[in-house]
């Protein structure tokens, strides 16, 4: 069974990009347990000065723990000035360093799928965009194809908060099914 952590970009307490998380639980196709990180409201913003085993605070270290500990990345972000939520961003600031050489990112090389849902007509398009761009600098190993982006997302689940639309629900898979082969690759 190969371990995937879950970062939704958003901090709503009914974010539909958490709800797209908590889909990936259930339909995943297999072979893939998903761990949802709730916590990124307690990420302080980065700071360089504190940026070394020993300094950084507690919660920090905790996420690169888990985050290197995972055999896969996914998230799901919603979209904001045309890019991704700083709540984010931050986040990932204090995943994507290694000053000392001797610890390693917990970014690199990381099989990694994204997606994202917003009210929109575009999505999240944008905002997967950008993650795609930070993920050049730490070499992920991002899905291609196919991609997810969920647009006009209040028409996508019930009134409970379940994913309903079958198609979306269907790229889902496709999207986790392409990331546990990136998993099974890395080896």
């Amino acid at each position: 069974m190969s371990k995937v952590f879950a970062l939704s970009g958003s901090l709503r307490s009914d974010s539909h990009n958490t709800r797209l998380l908590q889909a990936a639980q259930k339909f995943t196709p297999g072979n893939l347990e998903i761990e949802i990180y709730d916590q990124l409201r307690e990420i302080p913003p980065y700071d360089y000065d504190l940026d070394f085993p020993g300094k950084r605070p507690e919660i920090v270290e905790e996420l690169r723990r888990r985050v290197t500990e995972a055999d896969g990345l996914l998230i799901a972000t919603p979209e904001f000035n045309y890019s991704i939520p700083g709540v984010l961003k931050n986040a990932l600031d204090w995943l994507s360093t290694d000053w000392t050489r001797e610890e390693g990112v917990p970014l690199r090389r990381k099989p990694t799928a994204i997606m994202g849902a917003a009210p929109g007509n575009f999505g999240s398009v944008r905002a997967q965009l950008a993650l795609r761009q930070i993920f050049v600098t730490t070499d992920n190993d991002v899905v291609v194809k196919p991609e997810l982006i969920v647009f006009r997302s209040h028409e996508r689940f019930d009134e409970a908060g379940n994913l309903v639309d079958e198609g979306t629900i269907e790229l889902l898979r496709q999207l986790l099914t392409a990331l546990r082969e990136k998993i099974e690759a890395a080896g």
